[in-house]
């Protein structure tokens, strides 16, 4: 099963409606587990090329289809499938559940099916009917006994979290409930008085108007739209009207059901970016690889040419430029990998507050002075695991950002405050309801617009002009907030302003206790580890016999007069099978430098372990150029603690270092 099936096959399970595709054949194809659970489907006898009639025997078999001859029931289910004719219908399963079933054909592909469980709104349909029904039986009774009626059917109505009323066919409302009260001011003893053109405002009541019309024509709708409530909450609703049709067969009005579905709309967008993001980390990582592979190349190039006797007088102009361009594009591949979260952090126990307070130094002369910067913090201890590097950087990202944001003029505020986020609240930001710190950084400049908003954390795109951003700013602080265990939030308009919320957990004193300091980890560049960065000088010694393990033909050339240039004597091997069969046949092996990621189903961490295993060789490194999901550098680093980890590209210099040559 490849790791794209694998996704969308995941992607398939977050959807609440259970799913299927048939092929011509009426054999499975896909599904997904909500399919099989709507309609109570062993999980384990489900697979590629199961037959239909399957399904349906075990349907009968079980007594879903009713009384009746049960061969029948199956021929005739099955015979209408292979009709392969689009249906949208429903049935009540006999514990009660209502599942409507939509079929599409799929040309050249078979036929989907979707499965939906319908029960909660029929009931809410069947309730209203009641509702209507009891108010009809009332009309002929005494005056006093509609009026207990009426107020038996307010406090249910009042109590349904939903709007509830009725309007007759010149539009014109006869009852609302408390719902309506709640949303927008109205009064329920004064239905009379009630225009929707004026509590939905003239836009909203001109979209949902022709849905209105077709309702009073005797059809039912359901139908979704955007609402403002009178306390300034925007909703997103959805309201079913239900015709009530008289014994003549004209319609006398409509009863109409409203419900916010705006928490399950933002669950639904929630789960669609994370797996567009998720989308594009993969992509970003496997950029991330390939570059890292290519800046090797020219930055071991280059150094080497700039060590050349003869290109020195050139260097200042030609290969210094050159090299440190390519070491900014090894700073961009580490955005990238911050984005994918692919890239690991040194992580400790760190309290937010002071690290929050020293941010002002370090930004505060990278703004100009018509830019009034304000740092709020408090003395509550507020203590999260992270990387504080990671966090002052996407901080400062933001603050610099909000700085464009304003023109070079006007306010941007800095808090962190404690928060315990709520479960409807978590829901709507994808994470579990916990102690979380909230770092609020807020300005008062152009702000965005929703599909700014939509795609503000894509890497490498801004709104900035040429020259003034890469777009991984962003990027990088949603890596962070997401590989942290947090997640950031963008709420802004068009001239509003912007405030973007870091979420960051908050660790309790126990765990804190528990807590070790991460150390220095060797995916960083190896001179970042190295306590002598001054120790990448050439050596004319006889360091003995290196194995240099690489899959790249140009990594391989490069690195390996790197180690000529050290005074190794190099043997390559190209795949992990071809460095063990070398392991075991040569003897004398100072170095082994493997790459981590290797075709052929040996990698280096295999390679390393069988190094190990022998005992006799004294420098094992391994280098990569990126870390996937099934080995991070971070993982490596824990299996095999003393051995370091050489990220690409890397110099002669860092090489030095990695390996302790004096």
């Amino acid at each position: 099963m490849d790791k794209r099936y694998q996704s969308l096959q995941a992607g398939l399970d977050l959807i609440d409606q259970g799913f299927t595709l048939i092929d011509e054949n009426l054999c499975m194809v896909a599904w997904n587990t909500p399919f099989l659970r709507l309609l109570d489907f062993p999980l384990d006898t489900t697979q590629v090329g199961t037959p239909f009639e399957y399904y349906i025997r075990y349907n009968a078999e079980r007594g879903d289809y009713g009384a009746g001859n049960r061969e029948q029931q199956i021929h005739e289910r099955v015979e209408a499938a292979r009709t392969f004719s689009a249906h949208d219908m429903e049935r009540t399963r006999p514990d009660g559940t209502v599942l409507r079933v939509r079929g599409f054909p799929v040309p050249g592909h078979g036929f989907v099916s979707l499965y939906s469980d319908v029960t909660a709104q029929r009931q809410a349909e069947q309730l209203i009917r009641e509702h209507n029904a009891l108010l009809e039986t009332r009309v002929a009774e005494r005056t006093a006994e509609l009026r207990r009626s009426e107020q038996q059917m307010r406090l249910i109505t009042d109590s349904i979290p939903a709007l509830v009323a009725y309007f007759d066919h010149h539009r014109s409302y006869r009852y609302i409930n408390r719902g309506y009260l709640d949303w927008f001011g109205l009064d329920p003893t004064q239905p009379q008085a009630v225009s929707a053109r004026a509590y939905l405002g003239v836009d909203t009541y001109l979209r949902i108007k022709p849905n209105v019309m077709r309702a009073l024509r005797g059809e039912p709708v359901t139908f979704e739209y955007d609402v403002r409530t009178v306390d300034g909450r925007d909703l997103v609703a959805r309201t079913s009207l239900i015709p009530e049709v008289a014994a003549h067969g004209g319609v006398v009005g409509c009863f109409e059901l409203t419900f916010d579905i705006t928490a399950q709309r933002r669950s639904h967008e929630l789960m669609v970016q994370a797996q567009k993001m998720e989308a594009v980390g993969q992509l970003s990582s496997g950029l991330a690889h390939d570059f890292n592979n290519i800046l090797t190349v020219i930055l071991g190039n280059l150094t080497a040419l700039g060590e050349t006797p003869w290109a020195r007088p050139r260097a200042d102009g030609f290969i210094d430029p050159a090299i440190d361009a390519a070491r900014r594009g090894s700073e961009l591949i580490k955005g990238l990998l911050s984005f994918s979260r692919k890239h690991p952090l040194e992580t400790s126990v760190v309290d937010l507050n002071p690290q929050i307070a020293s941010i002002d130094k370090l930004v505060r002369r990278s703004l100009p002075e018509t830019v009034n910067l304000n740092v709020v913090v408090g003395t509550d201890l507020l203590r999260s695991q992270l990387d504080p590097h990671q966090l002052q950087n996407a901080v400062l990202n933001l603050i610099l950002n909000a700085r464009d944001a304003v023109e070079l003029r006007g306010n941007i505020t800095v808090r962190c405050i404690a928060q315990i986020l709520q479960p409807r609240d978590a829901a709507l930001l994808n994470l579990p309801g916990a102690h979380y710190a909230c770092i609020h950084v807020q300005d008062d400049g152009c702000g965005m617009d929703a599909t700014t908003r939509a795609r503000a954390f894509e890497p490498f795109f801004t709104t900035k002009v040429p020259g003034r951003g890469t777009g991984l700013g962003l990027a990088m602080v949603y890596g962070f907030a997401r590989q942290s265990g947090g997640t950031v939030a963008i709420a802004s308009e068009p001239g509003q302003g912007t405030q973007v919320t870091l979420w960051l957990p908050l660790i309790d004193d126990a765990t804190a206790a528990r807590t070790q300091v991460t150390t220095c980890t060797t995916s960083q560049p190896a001179s970042t580890c190295s306590d002598d960065p001054d120790a990448a000088h050439l050596t004319d010694r006889d360091q003995g016999l290196a194995l240099l393990v690489e899959d790249d033909p140009s990594v391989r050339h490069t690195v390996r007069r790197l180690l000529l240039d050290l005074g190794y004597a190099v043997i390559e091997a190209e795949t992990g099978t071809e460095a063990l069969h070398i392991l075991d046949q040569t003897p004398g092996i100072r170095l082994l430098l493997s790459d981590i990621v290797m075709p052929g189903g040996v990698d280096g961490r295999q390679v390393a372990r069988h190094a190990l295993a022998q005992g006799c060789i004294p420098h094992i490194v391994l280098m990569s150029g990126y870390a996937p999901e099934t080995g991070t550098a971070a993982e490596t680093h824990a299996q095999f603690p003393k051995i370091p980890l050489l990220a690409k590209p890397f110099t002669k210099a860092q090489l030095v270092a990695m390996l302790g040559q004096p």
